[in-house]
């Protein structure tokens, strides 16, 4: 039995457009992803989480805005899915996370990962990092001893070095518990499990075994916990999948998001052929009962919900608040006052 009760987040890129949709500059969907974090603690929903990307009209430095989000919020987890580790300076990071953190009072669930294509070529050389996989790992190693309070460099001694180590400050108790690794393959979901961090996967793999997506996700998910029990980690760790659902409810909702094909697509990406989950589109009762036998979503405890972001906050609370009402309840979910009282 999973130890993890079954959680809703929401997953949102904070896409704007000048000249489209209901969000038209940076500070536009800065401030709405603040007031849809506020909406959906709001109406039950239990996170709210921020994909980082560079070198585009989406959010790119997430944690000034997780600060903000935990000053505005008291009970919704904080966090992203993902942030791309080549872009990163590990200790600068840590130091930024552990704020982040202690704003919030211990909410931050922080995902990482090797990250996606971005526009740029190139792009973290821009920013002055190397871009070999090897590096980013050990990017990770360090950034997550720093998060757990190990010292990472030598004590100026009256300048000379000293045997004394110190460690980035501030630190937040607990952190270091809630690193979540972003996976796209079954083997690097082994490695994730190894290392005994929490596991995200997204609606993309960059594997294909012709296989329906959710069970080729949920072996993956296998996988992991198969490696986290090997490598002897302690506790149950934690996985989120996500999920593109979008109740149609009205006309409007029909004319956005009415001809979806709801069916996985196959595609390079990246180099590889790579595997895409559906979206849920349809009735409620009908995203209720086709999720229900999702295999993946029943493996994980959290289940990400990617928002149209550009259709600004009262829609996309609307929807929230549809899923959580209507649909999250036939895969387990309760409002966390239900739990309270279980």
């Amino acid at each position: 039995m999973d130890a993890h009760p079954k959680r809703i987040g929401f997953l949102s890129f904070g896409a704007w457009h000048p000249s489209a949709g209901m969000t038209n500059s940076a500070a536009e969907a800065l401030q709405q992803t603040i007031e849809l974090a506020v909406a959906a603690e709001q109406v039950g929903i239990d996170g709210a989480f921020v994909r980082v990307h560079h070198f585009a009209r989406q959010l790119s430095a997430p944690f000034p805005l997780l600060a903000a989000i935990g000053a505005r919020t008291s009970r919704i987890e904080i966090g992203t899915a993902v942030i791309d580790m080549r872009y990163e300076n590990p200790l600068y990071m840590a130091e930024d996370a552990a704020v982040a953190d202690l704003i919030a009072g211990g909410r931050l669930q922080l995902g990482i990962s090797r990250g996606s294509p971005e526009p740029a070529w190139h792009g973290a050389e821009a920013f002055g990092y190397a871009l070999d996989s090897d590096d980013v790992r050990r990017k990770t190693e360090i950034f997550r001893a720093a998060t757990a309070g190990a010292g990472v460099v030598r004590a100026d001694a009256g300048g000379r070095p000293s045997d004394m180590m110190l460690p980035v400050q501030p630190q937040s108790p607990g952190l270091s518990e809630r690193i979540w690794w972003g996976s796209g393959t079954r083997e690097s979901a082994a490695w994730v499990g190894e290392q005994g961090m929490n596991l995200m996967s997204s609606t993309l793999l960059l594997e294909d075994t012709e296989v329906p997506f959710d069970e080729l996700q949920a072996e993956q998910i296998g996988i992991f916990r198969d490696a986290w029990k090997a490598a002897g980690h302690t506790g149950t760790p934690r996985v989120s999948v996500s999920r593109s659902v979008m109740p149609i409810t009205s006309d409007l909702d029909q004319r956005l998001f009415g001809a979806d094909a709801n069916e996985d697509q196959v595609g390079w990406l990246d180099g590889a052929l790579s595997r895409f989950g559906r979206s849920y589109t349809g009735a409620p009762d009908q995203i209720a009962a086709e999720l229900a036998q999702d295999a993946a979503v029943e493996a994980a405890d959290t289940l990400m919900l990617t928002v149209p972001s550009q259709l600004g906050v009262e829609y996309n609370a609307a929807m929230l608040a549809t899923i959580a009402r209507e649909i999250a309840p036939s895969i387990g979910w309760r409002a966390q006052t239900e739990r309270a009282q279980r």
